[in-house]
């Protein structure tokens, strides 16, 4: 799935490691490579883009990628990243905290201030790291509970951590097969566990006036789906595309009202369809153009959907209505 970024064997090994910190440099966010293995460095970097969430590995001889004041004043994308260090000792520094990541540990941190990150012991052998990076913005609410948790040790044997190191891991198997229409998917999933894990933690310390933000939030999406009900492609991927959240935030939102989205979005075309088959001056309008007009792709599940709500098909309720003029 990962394809080749970087890896100059054509190079002499100082002359490598010049090359991986020109790239850095240059890079979404500025970062630089230093090691004390100049004399015999080595590095390959691979990576894949799934829509909304970066994904790379990097494997190098023991050195430092570091993250300055400087650069972060000259260019910030505000990104969040997740670490993982699959081989190899990697250690973590942001926000005075230190993580000390072992094999499927992970950790987060971002682009907003500045990071060392040691990969590999001094002297020892080439280490791999695995990092993955979404925009702050797409996380929604969820970025707001970031810092609390950046350059901290989070243990990936189980839980939401586990499926996250499972699937970076899985990715950077070469013997995965996936097929370039699985990235949009690929992304919606790394996103969802990605968001779903940054709340996970952020249960144990909750932050002050979340439950307003998320009034807020849930106010303006039932506005947007009310703008667009008429629309057959209005779906949980649209709304949270409209909104920066991901498909999974989303959903998690709206199960506070004990329903889910898909389910409210279809009452609401039910209750105006409804609406209009009982208003006398649209008699003349068929009940499939009504259908259509509330976002129904076909007459037949129109049909189903109306007669399990109101318990009576959408001809005979229109009927019933009529008597009542």
């Amino acid at each position: 799935m990962l394809h080749t970024l970087f890896d100059r064997d054509d190079l002499a090994p100082r002359e490598r490691l010049a090359a991986l910190n020109d790239a850095f440099l240059t890079s979404e966010h500025a970062m630089g490579v230093l090691s004390p293995e100049a004399e015999d460095f080595t590095a390959l970097v691979r990576g894949v883009d799934l829509a909304t969430v970066c994904v790379a590995e990097l494997t190098m001889s023991p050195g430092r990628v570091v993250r300055s004041d400087r650069m972060v004043r000259q260019a910030d994308p505000e990104l969040v990243c997740v670490a993982l260090a699959p081989s190899g000792v990697t250690v973590l520094n942001q926000a005075g905290r230190e993580a000390v990541l072992g094999p499927n540990d992970l950790a987060f941190y971002d682009s907003s201030s500045p990071f060392e990150i040691r990969i590999g012991a001094p002297g020892g052998e080439p280490a791999t790291l695995i990092r993955a990076h979404v925009p702050r913005a797409l996380l929604g609410p969820s970025a707001d509970l970031v810092e609390p948790l950046l350059a901290r040790r989070l243990p990936g044997q189980g839980g939401f951590a586990g499926m996250f190191v499972h699937l970076m891991s899985s990715l950077a198997d070469e013997s995965r097969a996936y097929r370039p229409n699985d990235r949009s998917r690929l992304s919606d999933i790394a996103g969802d566990v990605l968001t779903a894990l940054v709340d996970h933690y952020a249960d144990v310390e909750p932050v002050p006036g979340d439950d307003s933000r998320k009034g807020a939030l849930l106010l303006s999406i039932e506005a947007f789906v009310q703008q667009h009900l008429n629309d057959p492609d209005l779906s949980p991927r649209t709304i949270a595309g409209a909104h920066h959240l991901s498909v999974g935030y989303l959903h998690r939102l709206f199960s506070a009202r004990g329903t889910t989205l898909t389910a409210w979005i279809r009452g609401m075309r039910l209750k105006r369809a409804g609406r209009d088959l009982r208003d006398p001056a649209l008699s003349e309008v068929t009940v499939h153009q009504i259908a259509v007009r509330w976002g129904f792709r076909d007459h037949s599940t129109f049909t189903r959907s109306f007669r399990t709500a109101y318990g009576m098909s959408p001809r005979d309720y229109r009927h019933a209505s009529s008597s009542q003029w």
